[in-house]
């Protein structure tokens, strides 16, 4: 009997994670990414809660540990770099006992690919145009290569998913607006202390400098806004503009990390988004990762929910290979409560708060130790992670 065949849309965590996983089960897996090569830029991302117990599995664990960031923590300054209240994260960590661990998302999106990259085929510079189901499979027409017939399409291509507006409608319908815009970019600048977020705030506006000991520093800028700006996704000239004229006349290093930001090659901008349907499925079509349930990068939820939603897919699918639509909807019910808890954690009044009084409530706050107990309290709510697979050989 031939293989059976998946398509995955999208080569990031969310995806290169579903591959991993579905090669286990004996698919013949292609993934389709519209850029020419893998996106290695990022910020920091979390591998967190279930995500550890994931990557262990995947015999990935002691690479990405290997290859952590050294940050200990975040700290809050005025404008003249004055710490005004810290939060140390590895002191959280060693005191409620996590495993957690801070990767770059480049560093972890090449481990994930090297370990299925024999594998697996890939269909870089390319991207779908059309998606035909019937209940036997799915066909696919491409831009560059020919048309193919799958067994299952999985999207996993992000928070502007084509996958979803192909088959479950327009975005409009999923991608709620959070009243925030982002942006993140590499940067030269010296400010800001080593192996710390260092984060300066006016009144709904936010600039940090992320400056791990062993990599280069980023620069984040967020900003609240009431209403979607009419801005393209693709626009960076607009969208460089956007974050001068919004962050002119701040404080701190904001002037230098502004005059460089032309110069950046990794410049990343978007609106603070959530996505919510009511079906993650359709037929023999499924989303894993932020095309299906993005918690926003304002939850630090984004790596765990991708690693962990691939496992749980796979693992319900490997239950009932010849029923895609059947393991698709025991996926969702299985994964549907860890999705609502970490979309429901959203820390914007802690990064961007939106008044002076705002900004002096948050550093007290942290000063007086709540930040510690709500830590512990996330920590502790983790759940028993399924034994679909057993662990593999680092």
């Amino acid at each position: 009997m031939a293989s059976r065949k998946a398509l995955i849309v999208g080569s990031s965590i969310a995806g290169l994670s579903t591959a991993f996983w579905l090669l286990r089960i004996g698919y013949s897996v292609t993934v389709v990414e519209l850029v020419s090569k893998l996106r290695l830029g990022g910020n920091g991302v979390d591998v967190r809660e279930q995500a550890v117990a994931v990557a262990e599995r995947m015999g990935l664990i002691k690479r990405i540990r290997a290859t952590a960031t050294d940050m200990v923590g975040m700290r809050f300054v005025d404008e003249n770099d004055q710490e005004k209240a810290r939060i140390d994260m590895l002191a959280l960590q060693k005191k409620s006992g996590a495993q957690d661990v801070e990767i770059s998302r480049g560093k972890l999106v090449d481990i994930l690919h090297e370990a299925i990259r024999d594998d697996v085929r890939f269909f870089f510079g390319d991207t779908i145009v059309a998606i035909a189901q019937d209940p036997s499979g799915v066909d696919v027409t491409f831009v560059r290569n020919l048309p193919e017939r799958f067994d299952v399409v999985i999207g996993a291509d992000g928070l502007h998913s084509l996958v979803r507006r192909l088959v479950f409608g327009p975005d409009s319908n999923f991608v709620h607006f959070k009243h925030h815009y982002f942006a993140v970019t590499s940067v030269d600048s010296e400010g800001g202390a080593s192996r710390w977020v260092s984060s300066y705030n006016a009144p709904g506006k936010g600039v940090a400098i992320y400056r791990p000991g062993n990599e280069s520093a980023k620069a984040f800028f967020s900003f609240y806004r009431e209403q979607p700006l009419d801005c393209g996704h693709h626009d960076i000239e607009r969208q460089q503009a956007i974050v001068k004229a919004t962050f002119a006349g701040m404080g701190w290093y904001v002037p230098e990390l502004l005059a460089d930001l032309e110069a950046t090659s990794d410049f990343y901008f978007d609106a603070l988004c959530q996505v919510k349907m009511p079906s993650w499925h359709d037929g023999r079509v499924v989303l894993v990762g932020d095309a299906a349930y993005s918690a926003s990068p304002a939850s630090g939820a984004g790596a765990m929910l991708a690693m962990v939603g691939a496992y749980q897919l796979a693992g319900e699918l490997k239950n009932v290979l010849a029923h895609p639509h059947v393991a698709f909807a025991r996926y969702q019910s299985a994964f549907r409560d860890t999705v609502s808890r970490k979309q429901a954690n959203l820390f914007t009044g802690l990064v961007v708060p939106r008044t002076r009084f705002g900004i002096w409530g948050r550093n007290l706050l942290i000063r007086s130790g709540i930040t510690n107990l709500l830590y512990g309290l996330e920590s502790r709510v983790i759940g028993q992670l399924p034994d679909y697979f057993p662990t593999v050989a680092p």
